[in-house]
C-alpha cells in the first residue's frame, strides 16, 4: 500500500492529492480525476478549476481564430461599404481622402485615379462621390501612394501643362517638333505679340499661335489645314474637314483623327459642331443634324440617333412621372415636416431649468 502524499517510482509526484506536471511544477497542479494506483479519487473543497485549464496557450489561440471569431472583435472592427463597388471591407482595405473625408476602398480608388490619369480627363481629380458635401479633391501625396511611378510622372505632366495653358503669361511653341515653352511680355497681354520659341527660333502670333503676321488681324475661329508652324503639309484639305481646329470657347487646340462631329474639348468641357463650331451645350436631342448645312453629318445612323432621343425623353419623362406620383405625399408631408421644425426650434428657444 502506497501512503498519500509520497511519489511512486513510476508515476508523477503528488502533492497533497493532486498530481503536478512534471514540465509545469506545483503552479500548474490540477486535482485528480480518477483512481491512481487504486486508491479512490480525493475530493478537496473549494470551487472546481476553469475548464480551458487543460489547453494551452498556442491551444487557445488556434480555437480563437479557427473555430469563431469573438464578438467584442467584431465589434472593433466593424465592416465599411464602399460607395463605387457597393461592398464592405474592413477599415484596413480602406481609404479615406483627407480634404472631405469620403471613404472608399482602396482598389477602386487606385482604379477611378489610374482612368482619369490614363485618359487625361482631370488634372485635379475629384472626389468620386457626385453627392459629396464638400466637393474634395486627392492630394499630390494621396494619389503617390495610389498609383506607379510612370502614371505618376504622366500626371504631373498633364498639371504642368495645366498651369501652362492657365497662365496668361506662358504658352506653347506651336511647333509641332518642339514641346518649349515661351514666355510672354507682362505688358499687352490684351493685344496679340509677337513671340519668339527660344529653343527653335520660331516667330508667331500670341493670339492665334499662327505666323506673326504684322498689320494683318487674327481670324477668330481659323480652322487648321496644316500643322501650325509648317508652311505647308499634307492635312491641306476643305475647312470643314480640316484634322485640327481651335476650341471656340477656349482656343484650345482639337484635333479630330475618327468618331462622329460631335466634339467635347477636354479643356473647357464645351461641346461643339466640329463642321460649323456652333454650340451644342443645350442641344440634347442633336437636334443641329436634321437641317442647315450640316444636315445627316453626325456620323451615326438614323436608327442610333432616334434611339438616343428616345433614352432622352425617357429619362426626363421617368422623372416627371415620379414627381407626379410622389406630388401627394410631398403636400400631405410638409405640414408635418413644419410642425415638427416649429416644436424643435420652440424647444431650443425655451430657457434650461434652473
Amino acid at each position: 500500500m502506497v501512503p498519500r502524499g509520497r511519489c511512486t517510482a513510476g508515476g508523477p509526484p503528488r502533492v497533497h492529492g493532486r498530481r503536478v506536471c512534471p514540465g509545469l511544477g506545483a503552479a500548474a497542479a490540477s486535482p485528480v480525476r480518477g483512481p491512481v494506483s487504486g486508491h479512490p479519487p480525493t475530493v478537496h473543497p473549494g470551487p472546481p478549476p476553469h475548464p480551458w485549464i487543460a489547453l494551452t496557450v498556442h491551444d487557445c489561440s488556434a480555437m480563437t481564430t479557427a473555430r469563431y471569431r469573438p464578438t467584442w472583435d467584431l465589434a472593433l472592427d466593424p465592416l465599411v461599404s464602399c460607395k463605387l463597388c457597393l461592398g464592405e471591407y474592413p477599415v484596413e482595405q480602406m481609404t479615406t481622402i483627407a480634404q472631405c473625408q469620403c471613404i472608399f476602398c482602396t482598389l477602386c480608388l487606385k482604379q477611378y485615379v489610374e482612368l482619369l490619369i490614363k485618359e487625361g480627363l482631370e488634372t485635379a481629380i475629384s472626389c468620386p462621390d457626385a453627392a459629396c458635401p464638400k466637393q474634395g479633391h486627392l492630394q499630390e501625396d494621396e494619389i503617390e501612394c495610389m498609383v506607379a511611378a510612370e502614371i505618376m510622372q504622366r500626371y504631373k505632366k498633364l498639371q504642368f501643362e495645366r498651369e501652362v495653358l492657365l497662365d496668361p503669361c506662358r504658352t506653347w511653341c506651336p511647333a509641332s517638333t518642339c514641346q518649349a515653352v515661351c514666355q510672354l511680355q507682362e505688358m499687352g497681354l490684351q493685344t496679340p505679340q509677337l513671340v519668339q520659341c527660344k529653343a527653335c527660333a520660331m516667330e508667331f502670333c500670341s493670339a492665334c499661335k499662327a505666323s506673326w503676321h504684322p498689320g494683318q488681324g487674327c481670324p477668330e475661329t481659323m480652322p487648321i489645314t496644316f500643322l501650325p508652324g509648317e508652311t505647308s503639309s499634307a492635312f491641306k484639305l476643305e475647312e470643314d474637314d480640316a484634322p485640327i481646329k481651335r476650341c471656340p470657347k477656349c482656343k484650345v487646340y482639337i484635333e479630330r483623327d475618327e468618331g462622329c462631329a460631335q466634339m467635347m474639348c477636354k479643356n473647357c468641357k464645351h461641346a461643339f459642331c466640329w463642321y460649323c463650331l456652333e454650340s451644342l451645350d443645350d442641344d440634347f436631342l442633336l437636334i443641329h443634324y436634321d437641317k442647315g448645312p450640316c444636315r445627316n453629318k453626325l456620323g451615326h445612323s438614323r436608327a442610333s440617333v432616334i434611339w438616343h432621343r428616345t433614352q432622352v425623353v425617357g429619362i426626363f419623362a421617368g422623372f416627371g412621372l415620379l414627381l407626379l406620383v410622389a406630388s401627394p405625399f410631398l403636400l400631405l408631408a410638409t405640414p408635418f415636416v413644419l410642425c415638427c421644425k416649429c416644436k424643435f426650434s420652440k424647444g431650443d428657444d425655451d430657457p434650461l431649468p434652473t
